[in-house]
């Protein structure tokens, strides 16, 4: 992914609205929307082309932005990436899938394409990368939520979230795999671990619903031959959707953008 000069993206919701909402001078221009079928009648007349279609992308597009969850990732991305396009997803937790990561590797080796990873709602997975190279002995996420946050989740299988206890609740203990694949609009972050590190089976997960944070909170341990870390991050949400982190739309941004330049990280 290098210069692109006009992008597609999947998804219509906040993410995808705070990404555009970046666009303007940095040189980068839209290309297309890529949505559902049945979201084409939303389509403002003052908007850029909505396609429903991989087929019907311009030519010119040079990168394609997944910003619209698993769904679209196992829709679209095999196309896609076959197609010799590259494409930019944040939807890692759908990578959890043994069988659909194998198809987008095969898709993109038979498209010369990549498929490249925002870092989502998470930080200081540089150094769990760079610790990965030596051996790790340990990397757990635990993730910490409001239980209103969990709605919608499985967490609703234990809990009362309008009447919660008025104490944190651990409702998931496992592995990455499991949690991306019960959780997967709540649980990208621990896949964006479990890539960095020591993969889905590995890594240990813990999920809490706290009625204490206001915030939502990502924590990751690791310890190795590097030494050992604890990074915490407390997240704040998108203005207009609460249920979409600021972060995660923020390292869409940031890796769209860190195309345009020859010196990065």
């Amino acid at each position: 992914m290098r210069n692109p000069k006009t992008i597609a993206i999947i998804g219509n919701g906040a993410i995808a609205r705070h990404l555009r909402a970046a666009l303007p001078g940095s040189g980068i221009a839209l290309g297309a929307l890529l949505v559902r079928t049945e979201r084409l009648k939303e389509r403002p007349e003052s908007d850029p082309i909505w396609i429903s279609q991989p087929d019907d992308l311009p030519e010119n597009v040079d990168l394609i932005v997944d910003c619209a969850g698993h769904a679209a990732l196992q829709t679209f991305g095999a196309e896609i990436l076959t197609k010799g396009r590259d494409l930019l997803t944040v939807s890692l937790g759908a990578l959890a899938d043994d069988a659909l990561r194998e198809r987008l590797e095969n898709a993109a080796q038979d498209g010369a394409s990549t498929l490249y990873q925002a870092s989502g709602a998470i930080g200081a997975l540089d150094a769990l990368r760079a610790a990965a190279t030596g051996r790790l002995d340990l990397v757990r996420y635990t993730g910490r939520k409001h239980p209103l946050g969990w709605a919608g989740s499985p967490a609703e299988e234990m809990l009362d979230l309008d009447d919660p206890p008025p104490h944190p609740v651990t409702h998931f203990a496992g592995n990455a795999r499991d949690a991306a694949l019960r959780y997967p609009k709540n649980a990208n972050v621990a896949a964006a671990v479990a890539l960095a590190g020591v993969g889905f089976d590995r890594t240990e997960v813990s999920l809490i619903a706290d009625p204490d944070v206001t915030r939502n909170v990502h924590e990751i341990t690791a310890e190795g031959a590097f030494g050992s870390f604890h990074f915490r991050i407390e997240g704040a949400t998108l203005p207009d959707n609460p249920r979409s982190s600021a972060l995660a739309a923020m390292s869409v941004v940031s890796a769209l953008m860190d195309t345009r330049t020859r010196l990065r990280f």
